[in-house]
């Protein structure tokens, strides 16, 4: 099974990226994540339905811990294709 997250963390700061803001686009960008697209009000990345899982559980212990107050995310299941993918 193939997923997408969407994702945010706050608080925002217009002028400079916050900690937690890079926190998560480091966890992102280093998880072995399809089409993973990072900008200042959104993020979305794809991939087997595993390393996604394990991203967003990462995402989100490392983010709060430095300094986000809000992650809002979404899940969605882009196919149901099983078999390598899950990873």
């Amino acid at each position: 099974m193939r997923l997408r997250v969407e994702f945010t963390t706050e608080p925002f700061d217009l002028d400079e990226a916050p900690a937690h803001a890079l926190v998560a686009r480091e966890v992102i960008e280093t998880a072995e994540l399809d089409a993973v697209d990072v900008g200042p009000f959104g993020n979305t990345a794809e991939g087997g339905a595993g390393r996604v899982l394990t991203a967003v559980d990462a995402l989100l212990r490392k983010s709060l811990e430095a300094g986000a107050t809000r992650v809002s995310l979404q899940v969605n299941v882009i196919d149901d294709v099983t078999g390598e993918g899950d990873r």
